[in-house]
């Protein structure tokens, strides 16, 4: 019994020593958790919205408040001309926009009833849907609270329209997430074993005692991968043309060049990888562990963004898949062109160097 005692002393001072064994026994389980508890939810919170009053009158500026005083709705402006829904929509920055015509309380209190338009961004189905059934259901109970008090009922019909997915298909929203995960998972995992792989074989040695230079070196390792990485994204978009009946309404040229720049930073952030690892092993597990839960979770492909809390919010900012998301929506749904997606472009492009830098930056070039 007192060897059992001894060797379990042993191999508690073994876990305790080894920061790698203790991460995964305490880090993973509470990051997950957070991550899950706070990332996965299907109710949506806080949608950026615009108003359109054409009616001005009590009965609208009623309801605008009810939508302003609910959690689930953040009012951004009040629209002057129904032609600015498109542009707003186009920016990327509102999720819904409700319109009320003119005479929308005269049409309620001499006809019973009257109707106003609800547009939401359908590129998102699931979003769409939850969105515009949580405004039918302000007005519903507005309208109930209005024939309390009446011998007639009224009846507000807010009438649908989805913009950029009318038949709420799924393919929308699921193949720009799938594009993303797929590079970036197949780079970042190919690429990060690739100089691993030589310092278990040994040959690294003679990498270092040739005449080209660390960064060839490091080209040298990245270029096969974005090539093979390039069919995969042809692959990908046939698929989705012809067997999913997505077409691409943007310029299928800018949509590829964006698609290279993800790859690019992927193998980027692949090579950073493997050079602060020393194993295959643990080049893969950060590779997977680092990349697909945060391309699951944060990127706003599965959950909404501006459900989370600020904190992860402000996390998600560093996770690329975010950003190409975005643009691949803008380009393969809305048909935006360059001046839409400047932004993420730069991001995209600001995260491949730093991410080259400091691979070039821990590259050795002598064994220890």
């Amino acid at each position: 019994m007192k060897q059992l005692l001894s060797f379990i002393k042993k191999e508690f001072y073994q876990v305790f020593r080894d920061q790698k064994t203790l991460v995964m026994l305490f880090g993973m389980p509470i990051a997950q958790i957070i991550l899950f508890g706070f990332a996965l939810t299907n109710e949506i919170k806080n949608a950026n919205i615009v108003v359109v009053d054409n009616a001005k009158d009590i009965a609208s500026q009623q309801i605008i408040n009810k939508i302003e005083g609910s959690k689930f709705f953040n009012v951004q402006k009040t629209l002057m001309n129904p032609a600015q829904i498109d542009a707003a929509f186009k920016t990327g920055k509102i999720k819904l926009a409700v319109v009320f015509p003119a005479n929308f309380n005269t049409d309620l209190l001499h006809l019973n009833k009257t109707s106003l338009q609800v547009i939401a961004d359908a590129s998102d189905p699931n979003t769409a849907t939850t969105l515009t059934s949580y405004i039918t259901s302000i007005v519903n109970d507005y309208q109930s609270q209005l024939s309390q008090n009446s011998s007639l009922p009224y009846s507000i019909h807010p009438e649908v329209r989805m913009l950029y997915n009318p038949d709420l298909r799924g393919a929308p929203n699921f193949v720009p997430g799938v594009m993303a995960m797929v590079l970036l998972l197949v780079c970042v995992m190919m690429t990060s074993v690739s100089i691993v792989r030589e310092k278990e074989l040994g040959t690294m040695e003679i990498l270092l005692v040739s005449p080209i230079k660390p960064v060839l070196i490091i080209i040298a390792k990245a270029i096969p991968y974005l090539l093979l990485s390039l069919v995969n994204l042809g692959a990908i978009l046939l698929l989705s043309v012809y067997a999913l009946d997505l077409p691409v309404k943007g310029s299928i040229l800018l949509l590829v060049l964006e698609s290279t720049l993800l790859i690019m930073t992927s193998l980027s952030l692949g090579l950073l990888i493997s050079t602060i690892t020393s194993s295959q092993q643990s080049a893969m597990f950060a590779s997977m562990l680092g990349m697909m839960l945060p391309t699951m979770l944060l990127s706003g492909y599965l959950f909404p963004i501006e459900n989370m809390p600020i904190v992860l919010q402000v996390i998600s900012n560093i996770v690329p898949a975010r950003w190409y998301y975005i643009i691949v929506k803008d380009i393969m749904l809305k048909g935006l062109g360059f001046s839409y997606i400047w932004k993420e472009t730069t991001i995209l492009i600001g995260m491949t160097l730093f991410f080259l830098l400091i691979a070039l930056r821990n590259f050795k070039i002598r064994l220890e």
